[in-house]
């Protein structure tokens, strides 16, 4: 499963590397987003699913991987919320079930996370106003993404959920994290 997999970018990918029996699903609370993404003809085969990330209309032990990209900070409006997700992720993961989650991070040197800080307060904001005409969605983006958890803390609070064997892989000078998890 894809969690907030959007316009399902993600899900194509994962349906690229994965076996013609595999089932793909894509879970999200956007119907306009889903609409979008069921109109590429990549998605023929992946199942959308219009749903709440803190209580996903799956059975327990459920599923073999879930995976979310950039939206976990959208999860982390109180950090109560980001762990009633996470707990949702591990009850539908079957046991040994793998969770990756790909999200931005905070760079480790202090001079490298202040100027990552200034080039997303800087370029963020104007540039998604200008294209997309909308100055509220930018800067919540460019405020989240300066204002998220370092990879350290968010594998506590990946471990807080429930998961074990945690580990992160830092990238593009720490500006991103992958963060894999077992339940």
């Amino acid at each position: 499963m894809d969690a907030c997999g959007g316009t399902g970018e993600m899900a194509v990918e994962l349906s690229h590397q994965a076996t013609n029996s595999t089932t793909i699903f894509v879970a999200d609370f956007s119907l306009p987003m889903m609409t979008k993404a069921r109109e590429k003809p990549e998605t023929k085969r992946i199942i959308f699913t219009l749903a709440d990330m803190k209580c996903l209309p799956f059975q327990s032990d459920t599923f073999d991987v879930i995976t979310i990209s950039f939206a976990t900070r959208n999860l982390s409006i109180t950090q109560d919320n980001l762990h009633q997700c996470l707990g949702e992720f591990q009850r539908v993961l079957k046991p040994g079930g793998l969770f990756v989650n790909l999200e931005t991070s905070q760079p480790r040197l202090t001079p490298i996370r202040r100027l990552f800080h200034l080039y997303v307060k800087a370029t963020v904001k104007p540039i998604g106003r200008l294209i997309s005409g909308s100055e509220t969605a930018y800067s919540y983006l460019s405020h989240s993404i300066r204002h998220f958890y370092p990879p350290e803390e968010l594998a506590e609070v990946i471990r807080q959920a429930g998961f074990r064997g945690i580990g992160f892989k830092r990238m593009f000078l720490g500006a991103a994290a992958i963060h894999k998890a077992i339940k």
